[in-house]
């Protein structure tokens, strides 16, 4: 489900890029509130993060939870798990881990399991699913964000002129790998993982940057390194001057304004009653 073919590389990531994340990481601490609201978490639930990142959205949860519950925050990438680190709380805590291996948690053990902006970086999806329903509890609910191939955004639409006129147009399959799934896809994976309740909406959301400098930054922060992999530094530069003409054209008085757009999706583990309730709405 590879929308551009390529191999995400973990190990590119470095501690300044974790912290450029971690600054600029408002925007997806933002896009998770709207994920966080549906699963509808009560005091006392236990929580898994998949994909903490620096965990500002965890700590957040840890305070809907409260002083009863918990929230536990994994991410791949050990350099923002240190910062996240730096949040930990008796109810709040950080691992390295990855979402297509859980074994460290026990079945049923969590209420309920999000993952922000961060199911399209996961290849194997099917493992990955499979492990979240073995960890949710009878009931339990999931909430995801992903990138749909069908809907790409406006910065990557952006990007791939800027690589064009820079005269490097058989070169975009190496700009900022996904795996994205559609509607159909999403959908069916999640039944194939025994899920009940699926839905899904695409939202757009604006993100605002001071200029196309801060948007590069947050690019390759957010791709861990592999944003333009495979480009020397003279075709960087050529794109990022290509690519800083072309986003001009959508400043305002706040800034660069670029729409991204993410599905959010959510179902639940079956009880095992005859009657099965549904989500809140």
């Amino acid at each position: 489900m590879s929308e551009l073919g390529v191999t995400i590389n973990l190990q590119r990531d470095t501690p300044e890029l974790a912290h450029i994340y971690e600054q600029a990481g408002i925007v997806q601490f933002h896009h998770g509130k709207f994920l966080i609201g549906p699963l509808a978490l009560k005091a006392g639930e236990h929580v898994l993060d998949i994909g903490t990142g620096t965990g500002r959205l965890a700590e957040f949860v840890a305070g809907l939870v409260g002083p009863q519950g918990r929230v536990i925050g994994i991410d791949p990438l050990e350099s923002r798990t240190e910062i996240a680190r730096l949040r930990q709380s008796k109810t709040l805590t950080f691992e390295t881990g990855r979402a297509e291996d859980l074994s460290r948690f026990s079945d049923s053990q969590f209420d309920a399991v999000y993952l922000n902006s961060v199911f399209h970086w996961i290849e194997e999806k099917e493992r990955a699913l499979r492990e979240i329903h073995r960890v949710l509890k009878p009931g339990g609910r999931l909430g995801l964000n992903v990138q749909d191939p069908s809907k790409l955004h406006e910065s990557r639409v952006f990007l791939r002129t800027a690589i064009s006129q820079a005269g490097l147009g058989d070169r975009h399959r190496e700009t900022h790998p996904v795996f994205g799934v559609t509607q159909e896809q999403l959908k069916a994976l999640f039944a194939a993982g025994g899920f009940v309740d699926y839905r899904s909406d695409m939202r757009s959301l604006v993100d605002v940057h001071s200029d196309a400098d801060s948007q590069f930054k947050w690019s390759e922060s957010n791709a861990f390194g592999n944003f333009l992999d495979g480009f020397s530094r003279s075709e960087r530069e050529q794109v990022r001057i290509a690519f800083a003409r072309l986003v001009e054209a959508k400043r305002t008085p706040e800034g660069i304004r670029l729409e991204r757009y993410l599905r959010f999706a959510f179902a639940r583990k079956p009880d095992g009653s005859l009657k099965e309730p549904k989500l809140p709405a």
